[in-house]
């Protein structure tokens, strides 16, 4: 038997630098700090350029350690053998980095139908040489798969280099795969739907790209036997936005409902809950506007991970991870008694502010043309008409402009400057929402009881959906509520 082969004080420092780089979220200042320690460089430089120096750093040691046999961890003596296990893992990972973002791609354009990875067969092969069983083999082929994924979404679609959004990137990585990644492929890989997200943010800040990065980014198996994942990302995120719905549909896009459930279900009909595959998220959005009572409903549901349809009495199994955002002020909510304690805990496993662009802008101005060369680079394919959108707004909006509108209203400002040439941005306004102008006029003391109850109806009507609810919540009759709502709409 070959005595077992040590590494000499350099190789092991080095190694370990690599080993602990592998489990560190690649947005993080913890990354960065070990990438220069392992590139050996101090000096200003482009953080994709220090990546590539580090992990190519690691790679030229490997090489130069096989050139005295095979680099297999089970070679090396016990105080070694994990450190270069890892550093292999890091290894295999960043040499296949092209084919996975190659094929990242390619599922995007094909859609929900599985695509062949003819790569996975090497990587395997590959990793059976190093030592590792064909179960933990194929695990580590899906976390890898499933890391490339989350940092392809995380980096393309979340432009920006403000220290927020920097922040955002490192948030949304741990949100993925936890904050210790080590922890995470051994113990939690496969236990991530009893984890929630919500979002929080200002109307049009982002807040679904966020949740679809998060939500495209879920572990999936990996079927050997087909040469494919057993799913496909697009089909593993599911959007709904509540605001879209009034309150007597919400049950049904939520859970479905059974033909004849109700006047209008001529047929059976699968809510989100029922389409989200074992390895999805399901994304609820503008999670603020639901009534109490559908908080009530859909915290059972995430309590017992079970649920039936409207009009059945089946149950089904829901296995899915749930993310949640709205721009609503929870907190308030939650002290006024329209937004439940249980129900926000049972959603806050993690809470993750999304920046307004206002914000990035104050801590990085440079910020503006980055994103419009992003937004432009959708549209159009490439960037180059950046220069002349920046200069119309650069004589167009004052330096300080609110962008009330946040990253939508920048988008829909390029189209704008696309069309016409010009963009003035938005007048100040003195009152958001009825909401806001209700409350400044009972402040100001200005407001009558007649206006008072009419404005009040029709904030309830807003919320709530039906004069029947509104009714039941004032104590006053339909007829009264529904003048009210009229009256509030006409003023």
């Amino acid at each position: 038997m070959k005595k077992p082969i040590k590494l000499n004080d350099a190789d092991r420092q080095l190694l370990a630098r690599v080993s602990a780089a592998a489990f560190a979220n690649p947005f993080g200042p913890e990354r960065e700090a070990l990438d220069r320690a392992i590139a050996g460089v101090a000096g200003p430089i482009d953080r994709d350029a220090l990546y590539d120096r580090a992990i190519d750093r690691a790679e030229q040691t490997l090489q130069r350690l096989a050139a005295a046999g095979p680099v297999d961890p089970r070679r090396y003596q016990a105080e070694d053998r994990e450190l270069l296990r890892n550093v292999c893992l890091f290894d295999v990972y960043h040499r296949f980095r092209s084919p996975f973002d190659t094929f990242i791609r390619e599922q995007v354009a094909a859609g929900d139908t599985p695509c062949k990875a003819a790569f996975a067969g090497e990587i395997l092969r590959q990793l059976a040489q190093l030592g590792f069983a064909p179960e933990e083999a194929l695990r580590y082929f899906a976390i890898f798969y499933q890391m490339r994924r989350a940092f392809y979404f995380i980096e393309t679609t979340l432009n920006g280099r403000s220290p927020s959004m920097n922040g955002l990137r490192l948030q949304l990585w741990n949100s993925i795969f936890t904050s210790d990644i080590h922890r995470y492929e051994t113990l939690l890989w496969d236990r991530m739907e009893d984890f929630s997200t919500l979002l929080l943010g200002e109307t049009g800040t982002g807040k679904g790209a966020a949740a679809a990065a998060i939500g495209r980014s879920g572990y999936i198996p990996f079927d050997e036997r087909k040469g494919c994942f057993s799913e496909s990302f697009t089909r593993n995120f599911i959007p709904l936005n509540l605001s879209q719905y009034p309150e007597a549909l919400i049950e049904s896009e939520l859970f479905g409902h059974r033909k004849g459930a109700f006047t209008g279900a001529i047929a059976d009909h699968a809510g989100v809950f029922s389409r989200c595959t074992p390895h999805g998220s399901i994304f609820l959005d503008e999670i603020g506007d639901l009534s109490v009572p559908v908080q009530i409903k859909l915290l059972q549901v995430l309590q017992e991970r079970s649920f039936s349809p409207v009009g059945s009495h089946d149950r089904q199994r829901f296995h899915g991870r749930v993310i949640a955002a709205t721009h609503r002020p929870l907190d308030s909510m939650r002290q006024s008694g329209q937004f439940r304690d249980d129900f926000y805990y049972r959603l806050c496993s993690d809470v993750i502010a999304v920046p307004t662009l206002r914000q990035r802008l104050r801590e990085e101005p440079g910020e503006l043309a980055e994103l419009v060369r992003g937004i432009l680079r959708r549209m159009l394919g490439d960037d180059k008409l950046g220069a002349f959108v920046c200069a119309v707004l650069s004589r167009s909006v004052p330096a300080d402009y609110p962008w009330p509108g946040n990253v939508r209203e920048l988008e829909q400002a390029v189209r704008r400057i696309l069309v016409t040439g010009d963009f003035r941005g938005e007048a100040p306004r003195q009152a958001t929402d009825a909401r806001q102008q209700l409350q400044e006029a009972i402040e100001a003391g200005t407001i009558g009881a007649r206006e008072l109850q009419s404005g009040y109806c029709q904030l309830l009507y807003r919320r709530y959906g039906t004069l029947e609810e509104v009714a039941r919540r004032t104590g006053l009759d339909r007829r009264t509520v529904k003048k009210c709502v009229e009256a509030a709409s006409q003023g």
